[in-house]
């Protein structure tokens, strides 16, 4: 994802060397002091802690609940952020870091001058907000790294069918609806529209592997089309995404990156199913520390490198990379050992997004919001519907449980707060509309799994019956 997606006022960051942060000026501080370039650090370290405490904390209730860590996460965020303490805020919106907990800190702890505050703030937002990009690469890559190409291809149409439903309704009814009921401009409207097409295949699969329906013809179906659902929601993020740069729908321009991002997606993963086994045997003959994950890294980081040049989202280079890396007999001991480096970058990208929300656009009795809670309402509503409705699509499979497929597919999860991310940092949606899309995705994910769990309890199913119904 290019990092003026993720922060209006990061420039471009091209490669970062591997320096300690003092030995960046260039990059980083060029508006900052030298003698005021180790309170960067500072300011980092600090935010750092609060974001990893923030996420534990809001992670650990959630789990104790049976709810997604992901939540609690994206909740704590919002507690830190603008919306309550102003612990860890960003710059934006007239925001020069005078409100900051972390930087009113540093004033207490250090000889900070009142004019460097600013600049500090600044450089200090700015690592962390490229920090949150690469969490984000690395989500997506593990996202990929968890899907199974073969188990689509296994359910093949019927997967096809619900994810293909499970993208166009929603965004067909939130498109035109949020154009024609609440005038708003087209590019925010493809904008909330493209954010309701994701489903989260993490939080469904658990919740499936929790209730023992993971194998179930259902099942089966829906983590099928879960998977296919991120592929397609990623190449319409990337298409909305290079529309937001734009600012213009242009059809040429859009027919072009569909094209060009359903051709990189293809053709890396051909390509890359080729070169696996070059990449196990260049694994196997490597004799240091940390062989298979710095080449899957490597990978990884090449494939995002190369969707970003093309005017794609690096996140779909990274994701594609997962999917080619799912294929690798080195799968299961790489996945291994991606999650320590996830559970280092991700939360950060999590907490980044609450920090932003400003939730108070919602609050109901401030008149000017009464717009924004309409517009939240709207999408929860096409949300859920434009899901469930895919059940209805599924045939040939008598007796099937369609009202489970449905609730299957509507979490949005981590998926859609990546939509979120990328449409409120590019500056299209407004502040009232990214947080009507932040309720949307907090409640989609907060009440599939007890809905989920409560429509399998209406029709069990058993794996046998895939096999019957084809």
């Amino acid at each position: 994802m290019h990092a003026e997606l993720l922060v209006a006022s990061l420039p471009s960051v091209g490669s970062i060397p591997s320096v300690p942060f003092s030995l960046l000026p260039p990059l980083f501080f060029a508006t900052v002091a030298a003698t005021d370039t180790p309170l960067v650090l500072a300011g980092v370290l600090l935010s750092l802690v609060v974001i990893y405490v923030s996420s534990k904390i809001g992670g650990e209730l959630c789990a104790r609940l049976d709810l997604p860590s992901v939540l609690g996460e994206l909740v704590a965020g919002v507690v830190v952020g603008v919306s309550a303490f102003d612990i860890l805020v960003f710059p934006g919106a007239g925001e020069d870091g005078s409100g900051s907990l972390i930087m009113t800190l540093l004033k207490l702890t250090s000889t900070i001058s009142p004019e460097s505050v600013t600049s500090i703030f600044e450089a200090q937002s700015e690592v962390i907000s490229v920090l949150a990009e690469l969490g984000v690469i690395i989500l997506l890559f593990e996202i990929g790294l968890e899907s199974d190409l073969k188990e689509l291809l296994r359910v093949g149409s019927q997967a096809t069918v619900v994810a293909v439903v499970g993208v166009t309704v929603p965004f067909a009814l939130g498109t035109i609806g949020l154009i024609l009921l609440f005038q708003i401009p087209v590019v925010p409207a493809i904008f909330a529209g493209a954010a309701l097409t994701a489903t989260s295949i993490g939080i469904t699969a658990k919740v499936l592997a929790e209730i023992q329906q993971l194998t179930s013809r259902e099942g089966q179906i829906i983590i099928g089309a879960a998977v296919l659902d991120d592929v397609l929601g990623i190449i319409v993020l990337a298409v909305v995404a290079s529309l937001a740069r734009e600012g213009t729908v242009e059809i040429g321009k859009v027919i072009y990156l569909i094209v060009s991002a359903a051709t990189f997606l293809v053709g890396a993963i051909w390509l890359g199913r080729l070169l696996i086994p070059v990449f196990e045997t260049v694994v196997d003959g490597l004799k240091t520390r940390g062989q298979l994950l710095i080449s899957a890294l490597i990978f990884a980081f090449t494939l995002a490198y190369i969707a970003n040049v093309i005017q794609l989202e690096a996140i779909l280079g990274s994701f594609a990379a997962g999917l080619i890396l799912a294929e690798s007999q080195r799968r299961r001991e790489l996945e291994e050992q991606i999650i320590p480096i996830a559970d280092m970058f991700v939360p950060i990208f999590f907490i980044a997004v609450g920090a932003r929300t400003d939730v108070s656009v919602l609050n109901p009795f401030v008149l000017e919001n009464r717009e924004g809670l309409i517009v939240a309402s709207f999408l929860i509503v096409v949300a859920i519907f434009g899901k469930v409705v895919t059940g209805l699509t599924v045939f040939g499979q008598p007796g099937i449980n369609r009202l489970a497929i449905g609730i299957g597919m509507i979490p949005r999860g981590e998926v859609g707060l990546v939509f979120a991310a990328v449409g409120s940092a590019s500056g299209v949606l407004s502040k009232s509309l990214n947080a009507a899309i932040i309720a949307m995705v907090i409640l989609t994910t907060f009440v599939a799994p007890p809905f989920l769990r409560l429509a399998f309890t209406q029709k069990p199913a058993t794996a046998e019956g895939i096999e019957e119904g084809e």
